[in-house]
């Protein structure tokens, strides 16, 4: 059998005598959509803050690939190909859409400090390559003709579907994304996450989501995990989700 892409071995994240995730395992396989589910407080954020290397969790590993990557830090693992989202918008909205794409790029672009300065060969080759990849990630969310319009110009939609963007130009292999759709309206939603849908199987990637629109999240995910205080209350694919009565009563308010 492969190994999972990413797998959560028995994750616990204390702060002091908060239990944020405890006891946490689970995993996501190649082109899967695992989603993540609870109620506000419930440790899902925590849970990508700890498979992305912010927090070092209290117990547990985290691989990937079968490689110990527990507490690496995330600007460490998008040459591992691992990269996410914030459920708060983190782009430069004083520079240009290109910009933004550029901006974390040069996080992986190794380059001489007088190729830098100078401008030599190496550099002028990486930054073509560069500019590249940033305009096919721009194409692939609709943003290619916005390129050079600040970001803080463009509707908070267009923000949203540059900072999957920069995600993705990291070409990674794992996507994280933490609420993609919080601040857009029905419609905007439904339509940003039918082109997470579109890239994920044209790619071939593997995404962690966690989303509060219900109805997009049995609609995407392969398997949903559902948290509530730190623990699982569940795991399975949407249909036994939707009707296990556990769920139901922590998440769903019915019954």
């Amino acid at each position: 059998m492969s190994e999972h892409v990413m797998e959560a071995q028995n994750i616990k994240m204390y702060f002091g005598g908060v239990h944020a995730v405890d006891d946490i395992s689970v995993y996501v396989d190649k082109n899967e959509i695992l989603g993540i589910i609870g109620p506000n407080g419930s440790g899902k954020t925590t849970l990508v803050n700890v498979l992305t290397g912010i927090y070092t969790p209290t117990e547990g590993k985290c691989l990937f690939n079968g490689q110990d990557i527990t507490g690496k830090k995330l600007q460490n693992m998008t040459g591992l190909g691992i990269a996410r989202t914030f459920q708060n918008l983190r782009i430069f909205k004083a520079l240009t859409v290109m910009d933004n794409i550029l901006v974390g790029q040069h996080l992986t672009i190794s380059n001489s400090p007088w190729d830098i300065l100078f401008h030599g060969k190496h550099y002028r080759e990486t930054e073509r390559k560069a500019r590249e990849r940033a305009m096919e990630a721009l194409e692939l969310v609709g943003l290619e003709k916005n390129a050079d319009d600040f970001a803080g110009a463009i509707p908070y939609g267009a923000q949203k579907r540059l900072e999957l963007a920069r995600a993705l130009v990291m070409d990674p292999r794992l996507l994280m994304l933490d609420e993609p759709t919080a601040g857009l309206n029905g419609v905007e939603s439904e339509e940003l996450m039918m082109l997470v849908k579109e890239i994920q199987q044209r790619n071939q990637i593997s995404i962690i989501l966690i989303e509060h629109n219900m109805k997009l999240m049995m609609k995407l995910s392969d398997r949903v995990l559902v948290m509530d205080a730190g623990r699982e209350i569940a795991l399975g694919v949407p249909a036994e989700i939707q009707s296990n009565p556990v769920v139901i009563k922590a998440y769903l308010g019915e019954g």
